[in-house]
């Protein structure tokens, strides 16, 4: 099983969310993009929050020194970013494979985020509650459903807002795989709950026809 973890924005819940699904499978994880904080990269909080033996943690595709949007902070050090430069790391293990941003984050003059999501992936979406944030998930989900794709699930970020969660889930009649509190930190006993917590349903994407 691959799963594609995209956000409706940027700092939405993304890695930790995909650390919850890494840790409740006991997955491999590849960030094909990582654009600044090299030193404590999303690969890197990943590696620190999982308490299982099994994971391996793939290299990325491209190492960007600025924190900004792929295609600015590839043209700072010099590059373009080419998608066949990206290519997906083999293993026989389930594979989490975290974006970066949203779906329409640009990755040069012609290719978004969304233009690295495959067939056989199955893509679940983090969506954060502020204002604008029903919004921005529809949007999300009707841009990927509009690509050919399907949503397999959706994880909320934040404290509970049941009208925004019931709106959205009876909106689109997608499943909703968990909600991750504001929570003061997250480690690798939190991570756990949450992958306990979250577990039945995680396992269940194997089994959906999406």
């Amino acid at each position: 099983m691959k799963i594609f973890v995209t956000g409706i924005s940027t700092d939405v819940g993304k890695t930790i969310a995909s650390s919850i699904i890494v840790e409740a499978l006991e997955a491999d994880y590849w960030k094909p993009i990582q654009a600044g904080d090299l030193d404590n990269s999303d690969s890197h909080k990943i590696q620190s929050r999982i308490s299982n033996n099994k994971t391996k943690i793939f290299e990325n595709s491209y190492k960007l020194n600025t924190p900004a949007s792929p295609h600015l902070a590839a043209e700072i050090d010099g590059i373009k970013i080419k998608l066949n430069q990206i290519q997906e790391p083999k293993t026989k293990n389930n594979l989490v494979i975290e974006g970066a941003g949203g779906i329409f984050v640009p990755l040069n003059d012609e290719e978004t985020i969304i233009d690295l999501i495959q067939p056989d992936y199955k893509i679940v979406v983090v969506s954060r509650h502020y204002l604008g944030s029903i919004n921005h998930t529809l949007l999300t989900i009707e841009a990927i459903q509009n690509r050919g794709f399907k949503v397999a699930g959706i994880i909320f970020s934040g404290s509970e807002n049941k009208s925004t969660e019931s709106l959205i889930l009876n909106k689109t009649g997608i499943n909703c795989i968990g909600r991750i509190d504001e929570e003061p930190y997250f480690d690798q006993n939190v991570i756990k709950e949450y992958a306990d917590l979250f577990s039945d349903n995680i396992l269940a994407l194997e089994k959906s026809k999406i």
